[in-house]
């Protein structure tokens, strides 16, 4: 990964629309090299897919959630379960296991309370949990999709075979 790579994932992440001409124009390459790097990039999984953001006030999404969750078991097959709960729940957006008095941590996105005590609901009824602790957003006052690409961040993501060059 270097830094043609990480200025391309940074107009990528701002703007996946850019044709291969604009982004070789802004990185100072030609088109093919270019659309080689984003190919490669997109074979090793660094670009994962390319989406719409929507803004979510405007599809009727009013109510983001915080859902902290202590877990009753620390089970493979209750985490097995767990996980296929959450991807089973379209209102769940993030779901992290982490480390500390939570366990679990969830950003929900809900029309509205009712549609939130609905999801409650469907929550615990999935898998035995301790404690489930909600927290409403009240306003968001920052939001990105744009991870930022310090070259110390990267690990060398070049397959085996790419070793020498």
């Amino acid at each position: 990964m270097d830094d043609i790579d990480r200025k391309l994932l940074a107009l990528l992440q701002q703007d996946s629309t850019l044709a291969i001409a604009q982004l070789a124009d802004q990185v100072g390459l030609s088109a093919t090299p270019v659309w080689k790097r984003v190919q490669k990039l997109e074979q090793l999984g660094v670009i994962m897919r390319r989406v719409a953001l929507v803004d979510p006030e405007q599809v009727g999404i009013g109510l983001i959630v915080f859902v902290a969750i202590e877990a009753h078991v620390h089970s493979p097959d209750w985490l097995a379960d767990f996980a296929a709960s959450m991807q089973a729940m379209p209102e769940v957006m993030d779901a992290y296991r982490m480390a500390g008095e939570v366990d679990y941590m969830l950003r929900v996105a809900v029309a509205d309370m009712a549609e939130f005590d609905s999801f409650y609901k469907r929550l615990i009824a999935a898998v035995p949990l301790k404690n489930v602790t909600s927290r409403f957003a009240m306003e968001r006052l920052k939001h990105s999709t744009a991870y930022p690409l310090a070259a110390r961040a990267f690990r060398d993501r070049r397959a085996p075979d790419d070793a020498e060059g």
